[in-house]
């Protein structure tokens, strides 16, 4: 199963996005409605709710009354925060249940408006962010749905900041167009991005890759990718990790790299990283088959697990090794050496175009050609972090 985290702002265009993802053939849990069928007369949960708030939150008919709750929560942070903790617990459990019941091979997109300030968005592998700048969303709330211009502002602004909701996005897609352009763009994800990952997934292989070396110039992105990464796969790893970093030269300003991430998790031993490898299916990535290692600077084997991305759209390495093995520790010292010696990442970077220039039949091949630069610039590094007191 791949699960899908989908939201954006009110007023945003949100449901368009849901239904289309529908039509494409993705279950569809909507948090909207699962909030309305917990508070329904006679639940438990209108009950807690009037208990709260009192009677006037109800109409005449025993029904929750939503504008009435709605002005008290959206002028009142701490109303709306003892609103949330009634709601959010029994839609949680309810959600639950439907995405159990979707099945194993099922795409299902999590229609959640408060995904990003309820802090869920690592419980997902992909994250799609719905955005429309805030006059257009201020408008359709007040044409399409009849609300005062106070009150939807005042909504809007409840709600997470723009920079806040795209820190969380693996997909930006912009709804202040056409209802074509909207729908073309979800139809070209779910062609070239959702169904080819859960694909991945289901049969547990890594997404195609370029088969030679493709040298990409820095972008600013790759740190918050790489820390969004490791939210979840340490949502999934917990207490087993001794450690995790965004490592490789993704994780150094400046450096032209493969568009891979490379992120390194320590562990106690190489059961613990089989294990853990095994587990993260959950955070999107599926483990390669076969015995992995790294040969040290000593000339040694050190085995390790790797994962790599099962969706298309990320490429990712993740290395797990053992505490034991003396690698992990290199991979720091070198990004760490790196981001301190601006020289070094200009040398480095010439050497690495350099080299994806030249014919080379695999990616492995390329890598190989790299380790005499990589060892003599470890070997400065070490007197480097002598120099520094450096600890990884």
């Amino acid at each position: 199963m791949l699960r899908v985290g989908l939201t954006g702002g009110i007023g945003a265009g949100k449901s368009v996005v849901a239904r289309r993802l529908a039509e494409c053939g993705a279950t569809v849990v909507d948090a909207d409605l699962i909030a309305r069928e917990v508070v329904e007369p006679g639940t438990p949960g209108l009950a807690a709710v009037v208990e709260e708030f009192g009677p006037g939150v109800l109409t005449p008919e025993g029904a929750l009354d939503r504008p009435a709750l709605g002005k008290i929560v959206f002028a009142d942070e701490g109303r709306r925060t003892a609103l949330n903790a009634i709601v959010h617990p029994l839609v949680g459990r309810r959600r639950a249940e439907l995405v159990a019941a979707a099945g194993p091979d099922a795409v299902v997109a999590e229609d959640i408006p408060l995904l990003v300030e309820n802090g869920l968005a690592a419980g997902y592998p992909l994250v799609i962010v719905v955005h429309a700048p805030e006059e257009e969303r201020l408008r359709r709330l007040v044409d399409d749905r009849g609300m005062t211009p106070a009150d939807a502002l005042a909504r809007i602004r409840a709600q997470a900041t723009d920079d806040q909701r795209r820190a969380a996005a693996d997909v930006w897609l912009d709804n202040s167009g056409r209802l074509v352009a909207i729908e073309a763009a979800v139809d070209a994800l779910w062609t070239e991005r959702l169904a080819p990952f859960a694909a991945h997934l289901r049969t547990r292989t890594r997404a195609p890759r370029p088969p030679h070396a493709v040298i990409a110039e820095p972008d600013p992105s790759w740190a918050a990718q790489g820390e969004r990464l490791l939210e979840r796969i340490r949502r999934v790893a917990g207490d087993r990790l001794i450690r995790s970093d965004h490592h490789g030269s993704t994780s150094v300003p400046g450096l032209p790299a493969k568009d891979v991430i490379d992120v390194q998790l320590v562990v106690a031993d190489l059961p613990a990283a089989e294990t853990v490898a095994g587990e993260l299916a959950e955070a999107g990535l599926v483990r390669l088959p076969d015995r992995w290692w790294d040969v040290g600077r000593d000339g040694v084997e050190h085995d390790k697990a790797i994962v790599v991305n099962a969706d298309p759209g990320r490429p990712v390495n993740c290395h797990i090794r053992p505490v034991t093995s003396p690698t992990w520790r290199d991979a720091l010292l070198l990004r760490d050496w790196l981001r301190a010696h601006p020289d070094a990442v200009a040398e480095y970077a010439t050497l690495k175009r350099e080299l994806a220039s030249q014919p080379h039949e695999t990616i492995d091949e390329y890598a190989t050609r790299k380790t005499p630069w990589i060892n003599s610039a470890l070997a400065r590094a070490d007197a480097w972090a002598e120099r520094t007191a450096w600890q990884p």
